[in-house]
């Protein structure tokens, strides 16, 4: 399905939902005392909202709260077991994209919206409430020369800014950076001048106003985003009443080293940003992660051979613990780069030899989506899979408690086209690739979207859980 055209576009995109700020007053009770003889009586001390949550009254009953004083410790514990057990309460509710091939990208816009990116070239915002599907317009390139979108290639990446005023993304051309502004999703730049000569892999933020994208070319180029341009709510619009928006190069374009084991392969397939360090991590499909030292310009640090290079497709940081994980084809490996030797043993998690497609931090455990359609969980503190209690669920993999806990996506669409029937032999389900996850922590919700893993089919999945 082609995404509409930048010119057809005269309506804003969904903007976020506002949050609801509760106010509060003294009263007219004080009020009144003020103009009684005497002194003003004293203020009552305001009272911590009440928990009602049934997961704080049963936590709070093993730990034992003891008053006001042990509160910050008690919170601390309890959004640590909340990570840990929330898991296993996960329930799927998958949603319909209709014809869409492949979800690759996925980022929460607010608590009901996620915008998402396709192997088809589309940009697209899902209500998962409604289920309403709004598509985004595509930044074209300069000039009557730009490149056509390629029909396998699609948009891989979708990052918001640290503030969440500004998302990057591919423009129609997937070799080209474009940003977004949030809330309203006006386009801001487009970075189609002297960049990438091949598809945009993945992007990260280093700041609000500073971007770095990874490609098939085998660079990274940091790219810097003006405020002036984005100064206002409203894009600017042309007399024919067609957005505008600005054609930015890169400040600074850094080649990654040629291998010589693997020359010919050395794409940049995945980027995480280290806040603490101002470091910029990379895994590149030859196998081997990269650091980069982020200031106005990129200064390379280190490469590593990574321990499995095989499929080395996705890459995640932990700030807290200071630790890169990438996700290969049947490992994930962690990598403190300021140690020589690695302290943590790699994770094995072979579902079928199909791979680890995404993968997230948070806390002490890391959340790795499969190509097989199941989703893992890995306590890093513990160095084990969490462990699935008896249910009756149909998400769970039936077998002995004690078992790893893993979580099964559904079925999603498939198009039973002639590819499908004559090489695939008109199988009825193929497993579905989980290609990006993202959290919704505050509200407990977890997006996951995909698609078949082999190349040549065509469908895809989402799906809600909570």
């Amino acid at each position: 399905m082609a995404p509409q055209q930048t010119g057809s576009r005269k309506r804003k995109a969904p903007a976020l939902e506002a949050a609801a700020a509760g106010s509060s007053s003294l009263g007219s009770a004080a009020a009144a005392a003020a103009d009684g003889d005497g002194p003003l009586p004293p203020k009552k001390p305001k009272r911590p909202a009440a928990r009602r949550s049934l997961l704080h009254y049963l936590k709070g009953r093993e730990v034992g709260a003891r008053g006001r004083a042990g509160l910050p410790g008690f919170e601390g514990e309890l959004r640590g077991y909340a990570v840990q057990k929330l898991p296993e309460l996960l329930r799927e509710r998958e949603l319909a994209l209709g014809t869409l091939n492949k979800v690759f990208a996925s980022q929460w816009l607010n608590a009901r919206q996620v915008v998402c990116g396709t192997k088809c070239n589309t940009l697209f915002v899902v209500d998962v409430q409604s289920g309403q599907i709004t598509r985004i317009p595509l930044m074209r390139d300069r000039g009557p020369g730009s490149a056509r979108p390629q029909p396998s290639c699609g948009i891989h990446a979708i990052q918001l800014n640290p503030s969440k005023t500004l998302l990057a993304t591919g423009g129609e051309n997937p070799n080209s950076l474009a940003v977004y502004q949030l809330p309203t999703l006006d386009p801001v730049c487009l970075g189609d001048r002297h960049g990438h000569k091949d598809w945009i892999f993945a992007i990260a933020w280093m700041s609000d106003t500073v971007a770095v994208s990874g490609s098939r070319d085998g660079t990274v180029a940091l790219w810097r985003t003006d405020p002036d341009m984005f100064h206002g709510s409203i894009a600017w619009h042309n007399d024919a009443g067609l957005p505008v928006y600005a054609h930015i190069r890169p400040r600074d374009v850094e080649t990654i080293p040629r291998a010589s084991t693997n020359p010919g392969n050395r794409k940049v397939r995945a980027l995480a940003f280290s806040g603490r360090n101002q470091e910029l991590g990379a895994v590149s499909l030859d196998g081997y992660f990269h650091l980069w030292k982020a200031r106005s310009n990129l200064s390379r640090l280190l490469s590593i051979r990574l321990p499995y290079c095989r499929e080395n497709v996705c890459l995640t940081y932990c700030d807290e613990l200071a630790l890169y994980a990438v996700g290969s084809q049947s490992h994930v490996s962690f990598l403190d780069p300021r140690q020589r030797q690695q302290n943590i043993r790699p994770l094995c998690s072979r579902e079928g030899g199909t791979g680890v497609r995404s993968l997230s931090f948070y806390q002490h455990i890391v959340t790795v989506g499969t190509g097989h359609g199941s989703l893992l969980f890995y306590d890093i503190r513990a160095q084990k899979f969490l462990e699935e209690r008896a249910s009756a669920s149909p998400h769970f993999s039936p077998g002995p408690a004690g078992r790893k806990l893993k979580l099964t996506c559904g079925r999603g669409w498939l198009n039973h086209d002639d590819l499908w029937v004559n090489y695939f032999g008109g199988i009825g389900e193929f497993p579905n690739a989980l290609y990006t996850h993202c959290y919704n922590w505050p509200e407990m919700k977890l997006f996951v979207a995909g698609g078949p893993l082999p190349s040549g089919l065509h469908g895809n999945y989402a799906g809600l859980w909570s």
